[in-house]
């Protein structure tokens, strides 16, 4: 049996796990991020690691590779952390720095999503037709695998965050946005609109609380607060309209959601597919039987980065 390192590397936390050629998660540990400097970052990524080596029974030179995935732009081929919005590692050599500091060979590096999507892929067992991973969390965003193979475009595919819907919610205590000057009235980017930290400042501005969180939100949705559903149904408008982009240009055989937001309310699905169903054409609902929340919790990251590094030559 072989083992990799996955990693998933985060601005508030780095996760780190021991993975099989199965795909099993044999050990993990997680440890705070410190992203006030580039040097003291990375020495995070090596703390988790010596701390997972630490705790396990599976001694490193049985370690085939570290694969990791990293926020934003990754250039694979020379392995750096080119871009990131939460982390400072603008032109990182993290695959050099890797190898360097724990004395390994074989380090694999790319967008963290897009490890996500391959752990999802693999658990979908899609070998052949086109996968569609969405993750709906502090960002959004998707990784589309046809086949086997990532459809990365120029570089920067998948960015269904940055796509324009009318937004209900961006009504509620905000009159003006950057975006709305550039799309339109009540049009925004669908990050803005209804990834967790829009719920939250949404939140914020339709109870008049700083202490309004996302987990609050729902917490006030569940229990049937006219606010609350107003705000989350908002939400729902917005994923919905996200999701049937990608499904008229796409035509997938399969979309997997994960991330916080859709993982820790998996009821919000069949919402989703119910507002989905009235915007398809009979050609077009076939995906209604194929969209389906993460079986894999928050681990995914984790499992598709050690599983790349198993894989790749």
């Amino acid at each position: 049996m072989k083992y990799a390192i996955g990693m998933d590397i985060g601005g508030t936390t780095i996760a780190c796990g021991i993975i099989n050629e199965a795909g099993d998660l044999i050990q993990q540990e997680i440890v705070p991020s410190d992203p006030s400097d580039r040097e003291k970052m990375f020495e995070r990524v090596v703390a988790c690691v010596q701390q997972l080596m630490d705790h396990c029974s599976i001694p490193f030179n049985q370690i085939t590779g570290i694969g990791a995935g990293v926020p934003g732009k990754i250039d694979r081929d020379n392995g750096i952390a080119v871009f990131q919005n939460n982390l400072p590692w603008e032109n990182f050599p993290f695959v050099e720095r890797i190898r360097e500091a724990l004395g390994i060979g074989k380090v694999v590096i790319d967008n963290d999503v897009y490890m996500a999507a391959f752990a999802e892929w693999k658990d979908a067992g899609l070998d052949e037709g086109l996968f569609v991973y969405m993750t709906i969390s502090t960002g959004i965003s998707t990784a589309i695998i046809q086949n086997g193979e990532f459809i990365r475009g120029a570089g920067f595919a998948g960015e269904l965050g940055l796509v324009p819907v009318t937004s209900p919610n961006e009504t509620i205590g905000h009159s003006h946005t950057e975006e709305h000057s550039v799309f339109g009235s009540a049009v925004t980017r669908l990050e803005k609109t209804s990834a967790g930290p829009a719920l939250e400042r949404h939140a914020q501005a339709l109870f008049h609380s700083t202490d309004m969180t996302a987990e609050k939100l729902f917490q006030l949705y569940y229990q049937g607060d006219e606010k609350a559903i107003t705000l989350v149904n908002g939400a729902i408008d917005s994923w919905t309209h996200g999701i049937y982009m990608i499904n008229s240009m796409l035509d997938p055989h399969k979309i997997v959601f994960g991330g916080s937001v859709a993982t820790h309310n998996p009821v919000l699905l069949q919402k989703i597919k119910e507002k989905l169903d009235a915007l398809l054409i009979d050609e077009q609902k076939h995906i209604l039987n194929e969209l389906c929340i993460s079986r894999l919790g928050n681990n995914q990251g984790i499992i598709g980065a050690g599983l790349r590094a198993l894989a790749e030559d």
